[in-house]
């Protein structure tokens, strides 16, 4: 069967009313992880902006990515390492590489904010390789390719579901052990448009967070520290850190 639907969808300057309905369809799908989207829940402004021309289908992801529908489902009902991982799934049509990506994005997450989390997709050079200003993101990386390691290829079908699996069903990284401790996936295609079975959950594990900070007693020292926590303190940790002003340089699986 095939696993993915993995053909590009382009708005063009000739799309018909029909052509825009189906790309704003499309990057509903995508971006949300395969949702049921209300009529209340509709961007309807900036599908209007879409439909006018007045801001191209990389905008619109933008305006999707940042919405209320997105937040609440995967900023704040997530784990850290499953909103990541999901949103290199959505928005770069693939899944994180190593543990560097990973503890880079929840650093400027938890440092920047959540707006420029998502601007960092969008605005990457790789977005504008692989999808420009009119190509709806879709997954690349679940066919294997020439120059592609197949760790990422096994990586990206984990976090595929089937055409019926819906992201905001699995709150807990799928993928955090694998990355953490830079071994393969094994893959397990869903059945008939079903889901992957669940991974276990990422709470249950025990992280390692270095730190690099001033230390207490003299603010001109630097230290680094390292703080073991389980998967389900650690935002309240990350948080701790930010407010002492301190740096992650690194956040690893270690049982």
């Amino acid at each position: 069967m095939s696993v993915v639907l993995d053909a590009p969808i382009e708005l063009r300057s000739n799309s018909s009313p029909d052509d825009i309905a189906n790309v704003i369809r499309a990057v509903y799908k995508q971006v949300l992880g395969n949702p049921h989207v209300m009529e209340s829940e509709r961007l309807v402004t900036a599908e209007s902006q879409l439909t006018n021309g007045e801001i191209t289908v990389r905008e619109f992801v933008r305006a999707v990515a940042k919405s209320n529908f997105y937040r609440s489902r995967y900023f704040e009902s997530c784990a850290p390492y499953r909103f990541v991982e999901l949103n290199f799934k959505h928005l770069l049509g693939r899944a994180p590489l190593d543990q560097a990506e990973l503890s880079n994005h929840i650093r400027l997450c938890i440092e920047q904010g959540y707006e420029a989390e998502i601007d960092s997709y969008l605005d990457s050079n790789e977005y504008q390789d692989k999808f420009g200003e009119n190509i709806v993101p879709y997954y690349q990386g679940a066919k294997s390719q020439v120059g592609q390691k197949q760790v990422g290829y096994n990586r990206t079908l984990s976090l595929y579901q089937g055409y019926a699996g819906v992201d905001s069903a699995f709150p807990s990284s799928r993928l955090v052990y694998s990355v953490a401790s830079n071994s393969a996936n094994k893959i397990a295609l869903p059945s008939k448009g079903g889901r992957l079975s669940a991974y276990k959950d990422a709470t249950e594990k025990t992280f390692k967070i270095l730190v690099k900070g001033l230390k207490f007693d003299s603010p001109r020292r630097m230290s680094t520290t390292e703080y073991l926590v389980s998967g389900a303190n650690m935002t309240p940790q990350i948080q701790r850190i930010h407010r002492a002003g301190g740096t992650i340089i690194s956040i690893t699986e270690i049982a």
